[in-house]
């Protein structure tokens, strides 16, 4: 064997070895790439004479598409608490007309998150059809949530069940302030948030579109931050572009849209802004037609992320021609 560096990497291969071989033994093909072997160029034609010794320096390369290579929805991914998905689309399991339709919408939509509610089982009608028969939790990440509860004792309580039921520690938090306009409770959302990550919890927490609060919960443990784009189930879209852009700027953790898309647009815009996501339950399940508005929603997350990797262009005060005005009949 013979030590050599191959496009800067050391790699052991057998001695005797062919340049022709040695890229075939790569899984290249000879005749597509152009070999530099110790700052001289190897021609095609002779590759398979000329053979690799002790200390070579090789630089193999091949013909790529020009510039930066932005990633395909099917090769982009993001990571939560260790956990990896290619959907950035988290979609809700309420409001829907029954169960069924809400599993043709999560199956229209692509995403692999969906949040659940804990809710008292009915022990009146324990026969009942229950959301895992049509939603598996073995397909799909159950992401529980503390919707409805107004005290961060409620919420914790709440996510201790859930963690029991289903053994789940990746979680939604969200303590509400008032039935009004569901803001969340900030200084109750934190302390539950504290003791939530103390307990082995990873929580993904529903915020206020605060630079300054949403740190404070990523220093407490949550694993997400979730800002409101505006109150829930309002569909007006994201309020305050400005604040959002610099929790994202500021995170450490995933940034994910939470409340107030309405529609695929605000979405597009959400991941415009850098999010790592976005989640939604209403904008989908009240629409005409959830399920495609689930797919519209699906397209809409990819491009605004497609968008926000290619960079949009400079914004003027005036008009800038496409076209040179040089050589004008």
């Amino acid at each position: 064997m013979v030590l050599v560096h191959i496009n800067g990497v050391p790699r052991r291969v057998a001695a005797g070895l062919s340049l022709a071989a040695l890229a075939e033994q790569l899984g290249l093909v000879p005749e597509k790439v152009a070999v530099e072997r110790n700052l001289a160029i190897v021609p095609r034609s002779t590759l398979a004479q000329v053979f690799v010794e002790d200390g070579d320096a090789l630089e193999i390369v091949h013909f790529v598409g020009g510039g930066d290579q932005a990633p395909t929805p099917d090769q982009d991914s993001w990571t939560v608490a260790g956990r990896t998905f290619r959907s950035r689309l988290i979609v809700g399991t309420g409001k829907y007309r029954d169960f069924a339709q809400n599993a043709a919408a999560l199956e229209a939509s692509g995403a692999e998150i969906v949040t659940v509610a804990v809710r008292r089982v009915n022990v009146s009608d324990p026969k009942s059809p229950m959301l895992t028969d049509f939603i598996d939790p073995k397909k799909f990440t159950y992401l529980p949530n503390t919707a409805g509860c107004f005290t961060g004792d409620d919420a914790v309580r709440t996510l201790r069940l859930a963690r029991e039921a289903g053994g789940w520690d990746l979680v939604k938090l969200e303590v509400l302030g008032e039935a009004k306009t569901l803001y969340p409770d900030m200084v109750e959302t934190l302390r539950a948030t504290e003791i939530l990550a103390k307990e082995g919890f990873l929580p993904m927490v529903y915020c206020v579109d605060d630079p300054i609060a949403a740190k404070r919960l990523e220093n407490a443990g949550a694993v997400a931050i979730m800002p409101l784009g505006a109150p829930i189930g309002s569909g007006l879209g994201i309020q305050n572009r400005v604040t959002i852009r610099l929790i994202v700027e500021g995170a450490g953790v995933p940034v994910l849209v939470d409340a107030g898309v309405g529609t695929a647009s605000d979405a597009a815009v959400a991941m415009e802004l850098g999010c790592d996501g976005v989640l939604m339950n209403t904008a989908i399940a009240e629409a005409k037609n959830p399920i495609m508005m689930a797919a519209a929603m699906k397209h809409a997350v990819e491009a605004g992320r497609l968008a926000y990797l290619a960079g949009r262009m400079g914004q003027r005060r005036y008009a800038d021609p496409s076209s040179p005005l040089a050589g004008l009949i």
